[in-house]
């Protein structure tokens, strides 16, 4: 008898999470909490200006459209596997295993980046409500950061009921309050820039000076975008966790995306109007910029509750992060691509335990250590950039993998073609090229991030291949590599 492991198959009991947990309300409310929009404007509207001027409104629109193809990607793909591993599985059976592996892979990578990052707000976000001073300390920021993402780490450990109740609450509170701070924000009574429909239109993507249309700005623009997006897949990560998850988190996350991309259009927009382009380009206010308009529109102590919805924003995409890249590495350390340890959950709770203490520490470590390379807000700059690109790669994968598990059920209906084939493949193709034309333009350091930290896969992806011989390597029959039309109506 042979010891290879086998690989683990949706449904099994060994090492299961806990399933039927989340409901359609629960998935929209994670899409939403994964995106994390009051966090992402606070977070990244000065280097999007920086990147596109008054072109973030394009730059989030058209980004958002090709977005929403692989929002309908996952939605397909979740239906013909409900795998925690997300694309990690998906790329595996309709691409190859290698590709699967690295799509996986890059999620892990970004997530724990992310984490990093996200931390600087947060600390920063904090002492703001008490000291100015404190804030801009380096030493209070990484403390407070650390705190923060301990209590984001106990929340995941606790398992995924806890979590999602949580989310819930702040999530609510914190649309509330950016919906409030919208409307002071168009109703203000001096608006510093007046509006115009230029801020949507492809030819703003142009050099400062020039008036022709530069691929490279626009691209800058569109990895920026699809940072901000980045998080709603979170649904797709909790499909073992969710009722009827063939079904469910497919269409939450589409009304999660249709929310959060609502958001981004409407404070875009709205910091245009209401702040200055030096405000908007001040690295002073690239931790948070959204603390700079709640003030402008409401000054004193109540423009301090916007805040209050960067910092529940901040928690809530930290939980989301968490679970995405824990639910990824169980999923790894279960089909022994990974030490099999990550793949092993808490006997009571069903949540990846060793994979979330895992994450903790080595996140942590990188937030201490990276928040004294630089300034914070190059940091940032950096980090997203990064991101950026390994979102591109792993999005663009997911993309295809619709396209070739479905290819043979495009031409059975218009919706078919559509949803399951062409604006899959316009989003997979517009991941590629902002990944392949926007590389040239970053700088050193987030190439080395970004890129290095996908090729760092290959040593672990080398030992578990060559070495342990995973059978996650092992091309899957083609019954599991192209959905029948049985299997389709089984799942509508």
């Amino acid at each position: 008898m042979s010891d290879t492991p086998t690989l683990h198959q949706s449904g099994d009991n060994q090492n299961s999470l806990k399933s039927g947990v989340l409901g359609l309300f629960d998935s929209a409310i994670m899409g939403i909490a994964g995106s994390a929009p009051a966090y992402s404007i606070a977070a990244t509207t000065t280097a999007l200006f920086g990147a596109v001027l008054y072109g973030g409104p394009a730059a989030l629109l058209y980004c958002g459209f090709f977005m929403f193809g692989i929002v309908f990607a996952f939605r397909y793909l979740s239906r013909a596997d409900d795998h925690a591993g997300a694309s990690y599985s998906w790329v595996r059976k309709a691409l190859h295993p290698v590709l699967g592996y690295l799509a996986g892979w890059s999620l892990v990578v970004c997530s724990l980046i992310f984490m990093v990052i996200a931390t600087f707000p947060a600390g920063s976000s904090v002492l703001s409500l008490f000291s100015e001073s404190m804030a801009a300390s380096t030493n209070w920021v990484t403390l407070f950061g650390c705190l923060f993402f301990l209590l984001m780490v106990g929340a995941v450990a606790a398992g995924v009921t806890v979590t999602v109740r949580v989310q819930i609450i702040m999530t609510c509170v914190e649309v509330g309050l950016l919906a409030l701070f919208a409307i002071l924000a168009f109703t203000h009574a001096h608006h510093v820039t007046s509006f115009s429909w230029s801020w949507f239109n492809p030819s703003i993507f142009h050099v400062a000076g020039g008036s022709k249309f530069s691929a490279s700005v626009f691209t800058g623009g569109a990895l920026l975008a699809a940072f901000y997006f980045w998080g709603w897949d979170v649904t797709a990560n909790l499909n073992e966790e969710t009722k009827d998850a063939k079904k469910t988190t497919g269409i939450g996350g589409v009304v999660g995306t249709l929310v959060v991309f609502s958001l981004y259009e409407v404070f875009t927009v709205a910091t245009n109007l209401v702040l200055t382009p030096a405000q908007l380009q001040d690295s002073n206010n690239a931790a948070d910029i959204l603390q700079v308009l709640g003030q402008a529109v409401w000054h004193g102590t109540g423009g301090k509750l916007i805040v209050v919805a960067v910092l529940l924003s901040t928690v809530a995409t930290l939980e989301t992060q968490l679970i995405q890249v824990t639910r990824t590495m169980f999923a790894m350390g279960r089909d022994h691509t990974l030490p099999s340890v990550l793949g092993t959950t808490h006997n009571v709770r069903k949540s990846p335990l060793v994979a979330t203490f895992a994450v903790a520490v080595f996140a942590v470590g990188l937030f201490v250590a990276s928040s004294y390379i630089g300034s914070i807000s190059n940091i940032l700059y950096d980090g997203y950039n990064a991101i950026g690109l390994q979102i591109c790669f792993y999005y663009g994968l997911a993309g295809l993998a619709v396209v070739a598990m479905y290819r043979k059920q495009l031409f059975k209906s218009v919706g078919n073609f559509i949803f399951m084939g062409l604006w899959p493949l316009l989003g997979s193709l517009f991941m590629g090229y902002v990944f392949v034309k926007v590389i040239p333009t970053l700088n050193n350091t987030t190439q080395w991030i970004g890129l290095g930290a996908i090729g760092l896969g290959f040593l672990p992806m080398a030992y578990f291949y060559f070495v342990a011989k995973s059978p996650y390597f092992t091309m899957p029959p083609k019954s599991e590599r192209v959905i029948t039309i049985e299997a389709l109506e089984a799942n509508l």
